[in-house]
Parts: structure tokens; C-alpha cells; sequence
């Protein structure tokens, strides 16, 4: 895990870029001042320093200069004031990039991963070592061992090695990125630059610069050349989130640069060719969008050459001990805690829990708990207690009531819940197990309101 200073007198700044960039696993120190960044510089060894230009006593450029001479580290200097001699000192200095506020974050993100892929000193290339390993450790938290998991896993190995484009479909927190890399370390491309993009947060004024590129003086702002993310991912794999977001000018564009291999800059005339696997993602129906004229069709197939789709955490309830134990040994390791365990029956609750936000939810859940548990073990009062109303009202109405009929049918639906839950909701199997005929399971399920 690469461990990274970001030095802003502005502690706002600070904890929105910190919070961004922790999904991707970096481990992040934040200081508002130069000086306390010297401290944290002489105790901690830092992978990559992010500094703004504009700080109390001793500015950026100071910071920049003394980083170099002393520890040698890269440095990204950032600033509101887009002063092009400013740049140019911060680079004779020894940083590694100058970029301008307002950052955009998927832009930034790849500033980053530049400045950690090249090495300027032992260090560096040791920590790059950790990153991709704590990259696969990483990666192994989403396969689990239910059927359908290890169909989905099965099928990921599969395409991997080819040049397949892939779309991959899931609820929001099932993990698709986490797919996503996994293909593309299988690939022949692993040694190639991985690039996402979360289409949903592209704005149409700046999606074709984002993607494709611009030059300089293509439009108010444009002070100089940008690379798009299809040059950053060129030879590599390109991983289009939320694609269903994308407008339909944009899918025009995207649609002609995967059938021509090649690229345009914004308010460029050169053409650039590009090597780059796509695999972009959606939580939405696209047949839907489709019917309705919002996604291209030929785009869809474009896209579509293999699916994945990846189920959400309420289907795979047999997997989540597993998570659950992963999750919260990373939040100790995070956290700097003990190791913790959970109590048997709060895992047992939560496997009652409907998880709308799937795995992301589950992770910040188990961080949660494992920073307020004290004791060594979590229990109920370390979780929210929404994750627990269902079942304690469901249980609570049944307590109460003198109806015999009510608690029947309370104790039937639970029964035959697990039961369907045991057998993958193979109604076959369940009604076998249950020593009743498939017909009486039918109407008891539609009787007792089971979504199922």
C-alpha cells in the first residue's frame, strides 16, 4: 500500500482528496503546513508528497526544494494560481508535475499513479512492489466460494488473456472495478497502464478532453496540451465506469474511436493511434436505455463482446462470513487496532440484512464497528441499528401478538427462507427438504409474501 502526504492549509481540501483517494487503497497523511509536513517527513518514509503552492510561512516551492534534498521523494505541487513560471521553477526544483486547482480527481488519480510508477529512488521501487501486492490482496476479497461467485470468477480467468472487450453488470458496491483489474492482471496487457474513468462524473462540456484529449487554445482555459485517458491507457486497459451514464454525443465519439483505433484531440487535426482494451461497467439496464434511445445499440455490442454479471451480497449470503472477516482485519491493520472478532449471533443477524450498498456498504460497516468495539469482540451496539430493525421489529410484532395463526406463519416464512436460502433457492431441493410437494411450496411462498 503506497503511503502518500498531501500538505494543504486547507483541512476541507485535505479530507475531500484524502477520502477520494483512500477507495483506491493509498494510505494517506494529511498536514496544513509545511512545517508539519517537515515533522511527519522525518518520522514516516512517504511514497509521494502532494503539496499545494500557497502555505503559511514556507510556500510549496520551499517544500518542494527541501523534499528533494533531503528525502528525495516525488512531489505534486498544487495551486489556485495557474503561474506558468511557477511551474517551471517547481520542475527545476524536482517535482514531478504542477497541476491547478480545480483538480478533476480521475485526472489527478493518474498524475499519481505516474509519479509512484517511476522510479527515482530505492524506496519508491520497493513501495511500488507493496502496491501491486497489496493490489492482489485486495482483488481476492470479492471472489468468495458460492456458485455463483465462482462461475463469475471462472469466466473473468477465461477472458482475461484475450482482447475481448467486456461489460461488466452489478448493483452499485458489488465490486466491478475489483473485477475489472483482476482481468486486466490476467492479461497480456498487465504489464500496460490501467486507467478508470466513472462516467457519471464527466460533465458534457469536458468529456471529450477527459477522454480524447485537447490542445492548447482549444477552449477558454486550455493553456496548454492535455493527454486524454485513452493516450494515459494506450497499450493497456481502459476501464469505463457507470458507462450507461455517458451522453449520446459522447457515445457517438466513443463509438468512432473503437471502430477506427485512433483518436483526436480536442481542437486538434492530428490523428493518434491507440492500442487500448476497453471493459466498462454499469449498474443499470441497458436493453432499457436502449429501448428508450439513451444508449446506442452498436455501441452496447461494441462494449458487449463478453458480459460478466457480478451478484449483489443478499444473493451470496455464504459468502459473508468470509467478507465480513476480511473486512474487519483491514480496518484493525488501518486502524492500528488488535485484532477483533465478531459475535456469532450479530453475524448471524446481519445475514438477514438486505446490504443495498453490497460490499462497499459491508466494508465501512466492519470499519465502523471495529473502531468503536473495545472489547475485543463486535456486537449489536457497535452497528447501526438500522441494520438490525427488520428482524427486531418483525420479532417484536410477533412477541407481542396473542394471534397463534401470526406466530405460525412468522416461524414458516423464516423456516422456509433459510431453507430456500440453504439450497440457492432451488425450489425442488428446499421442497424436498421440507417434505412438502413443490405445489405447497409455491402457495405458501405467495401466501407468506417471500419476494423470492
Amino acid at each position: 500500500m503506497s503511503k502518500l502526504l498531501i500538505v494543504d492549509d486547507d483541512p476541507f481540501f485535505n479530507k475531500t482528496l484524502s477520502n477520494y483517494l483512500r477507495r483506491f487503497d493509498y494510505n494517506i497523511d494529511t498536514a496544513t503546513s509545511a512545517e508539519e509536513a517537515i515533522e511527519l517527513l522525518k518520522e514516516f518514509t512517504f511514497d509521494l508528497v502532494i503539496t499545494d503552492y500557497r502555505l503559511p510561512n514556507m510556500d510549496g516551492l520551499q517544500l518542494v526544494e527541501k523534499i528533494k534534498t533531503e528525502w528525495n521523494s516525488p512531489v505534486i505541487l498544487i495551486t489556485n494560481y495557474s503561474d506558468i513560471r511557477t511551474a517551471v521553477k517547481s520542475i527545476k526544483l524536482g517535482a514531478f508535475e504542477f497541476v491547478s486547482k480545480p483538480i478533476i480527481p480521475e485526472e489527478f488519480k493518474i498524475v499519481i499513479e505516474k509519479a509512484l510508477d517511476t522510479p527515482n529512488t530505492k524506496t519508491t521501487t520497493t513501495n511500488k512492489n507493496k502496491t501491486k501486492a497489496s493490489s492482489d490482496s485486495s482483488l481476492s476479497i470479492v471472489k468468495g466460494n458460492t456458485e455463483k461467485a465462482t462461475e463469475l470468477w471462472s469466466y473473468a480467468k477465461q477472458v482475461a488473456p484475450t482482447q475481448m472487450s467486456v461489460l461488466i453488470t452489478g448493483e452499485s458496491g458489488t465490486g466491478k472495478e475489483y473485477v475489472a483489474k483482476y482481468i486486466h492482471e490476467n492479461s497480456k496487457r498487465k504489464d500496460k497502464p490501467f486507467v478508470a474513468i466513472d462516467c457519471g462524473a464527466l460533465p458534457e462540456s469536458i468529456a471529450s478532453s477527459e477522454l480524447f484529449g485537447h490542445v492548447k487554445g482549444a477552449f477558454t482555459g486550455a493553456d496548454r496540451d492535455k493527454k486524454g485517458q485513452f493516450e494515459y491507457a494506450n497499450g493497456g486497459t481502459l476501464f469505463l465506469d457507470e458507462i450507461g451514464n455517458l451522453s449520446y454525443e459522447s457515445q457517438v465519439k466513443l463509438l468512432r474511436v473503437l471502430q477506427e483505433r485512433k483518436i483526436r484531440r480536442v481542437g486538434g487535426n492530428q490523428e493518434i493511434d491507440i492500442d487500448v482494451r476497453i471493459i466498462a461497467a454499469t449498474n443499470e439496464n441497458l436493453d432499457s436505455a436502449i429501448a428508450e434511445n439513451e444508449f446506442r445499440n452498436d455501441l452496447y455490442h461494441r462494449l458487449n463482446e463478453f458480459s460478466l454479471n457480478i451478484p449483489s451480497l443478499k444473493d451470496r449470503q455464504e459468502d459473508l462470513k468470509e467478507f465480513v472477516d476480511y473486512f474487519i482485519q483491514e480496518a484493525c491493520e488501518e486502524l492500528d487496532k488488535e485484532k477483533v472478532s465478531i459475535d456469532n449471533q450479530v453475524l448471524e443477524d446481519l445475514k438477514s440484512y438486505d446490504w443495498p450498498g453490497n460490499l462497499r456498504e459491508l466494508k465501512n460497516l466492519m470499519k465502523r464497528a471495529a473502531l468503536l468495539c473495545q472489547n475485543g469482540t463486535i456486537e449489536h451496539k457497535h452497528l447501526p441499528p438500522s441494520i438490525f430493525e427488520k428482524q427486531e421489529k418483525e420479532a417484536k410484532q410477533v412477541i407481542n401478538s396473542n394471534d397463534l395463526k401470526e406466530v405460525k406463519e412468522h416461524h414458516e416464512r423464516e423456516i422456509i427462507l433459510k431453507c430456500l436460502e440453504k439450497n440457492k433457492f432451488n425450489k425442488s431441493k428446499t421442497a424436498k427438504e421440507l417434505n412438502i410437494d413443490r405445489t405447497t411450496l409455491y402457495n405458501k411462498i405467495k401466501s407468506l409474501g417471500l419476494d423470492v
